[in-house]
C-alpha cells in the first residue's frame, strides 16, 4: 500500500515541481498585516502569508509566540524577481534603525528580521544592509536588522490572512495611527524606489 502512495508523490513532484520548489523568503518586520500588504501584488511575487518564526514555541499562537517574530513567507518566481530586490523593497518599507520593535508595536515580536536560507542569501542580504544604511547616510552600525537562519515558519490564524483587505477601514486606521507611513516618509523620503513602481 505504500509503495502506490510513494508513487503518487513522485509524479505529483514531476507534473507540478513549483509547489515544490518555490523560492521563499521569510522577513519580520513589525505587524504583518502591513508587510504582508506592501509586499503583495508586485511583479513575480505569487503569494505572502502571515506567520511567525525565529523562537522555539511548537504551534505558536497571537496569543501566545513568545520568542517568536510577526513574520510573512513571501513566494516568489525568481524569473520574474531577484531577491535583491525583495529585500530593498523589505527594507524601504520598514525602520532598519530601530531594533526594538517597529513604529508603534514594540518588543521582542516586532523586531525587523531578514531568516536566509544559504550563505548566498546571507551575503545578499548584508549587502541590502549596506546599501541601507548608505541610501540613509547613516553608519552601519545604525543598522539594527537581524540576519538569521532560517527555522520553521508557521502560519498564523486565518483571521490574519490579507487582513488589509478583508478589513480595510480597521487596517488603515490602525496603519496611519500607528504611524508607520509618516516615518517611512521621514526615513526614505524620495530617495528610493517607490512600491508603487513594483506594482503589477
Amino acid at each position: 500500500m505504500k509503495y502506490p502512495f510513494l508513487i503518487i508523490i513522485i509524479i505529483s513532484i514531476f507534473v507540478n515541481p513549483l509547489s515544490v520548489k518555490a523560492d521563499q523568503l521569510v522577513l519580520a518586520g513589525g505587524c504583518f498585516w502591513c508587510l504582508e500588504h506592501d509586499l503583495e501584488n508586485i511583479n513575480g511575487i505569487k503569494s505572502v502569508e502571515s506567520g511567525y518564526s525565529g523562537g522555539y514555541i511548537n504551534n505558536p499562537t497571537y496569543e501566545n509566540h513568545d520568542g517568536h517574530q510577526e513574520v510573512v513567507v513571501v513566494n516568489y518566481d525568481l524569473s520574474l524577481i531577484k531577491f535583491s530586490d525583495i529585500l530593498r523593497l523589505y527594507l524601504r518599507n520598514i525602520d532598519p534603525l530601530d531594533a526594538n520593535g517597529q513604529f508603534c508595536d514594540r518588543g521582542d515580536s516586532y523586531r525587523p528580521v531578514i531568516f536566509f536560507n544559504t550563505l548566498e542569501e546571507e551575503e545578499e542580504s548584508k549587502k541590502a544592509l549596506e546599501l541601507a544604511a548608505h541610501e540613509l547616510e547613516v553608519p552601519f552600525d545604525r543598522i539594527k536588522v537581524e540576519l538569521k537562519k532560517k527555522g520553521q515558519f508557521w502560519i498564523a490564524e486565518d483571521y490574519h490572512q490579507n487582513f488589509a483587505d478583508k478589513n480595510e477601514l480597521k487596517y488603515k486606521f490602525y496603519r496611519f495611527t500607528c504611524g508607520r507611513d509618516q516615518r517611512l516618509d521621514q526615513l526614505w523620503g524620495q530617495n528610493a524606489r517607490t512600491i508603487n513602481e513594483w506594482k503589477g
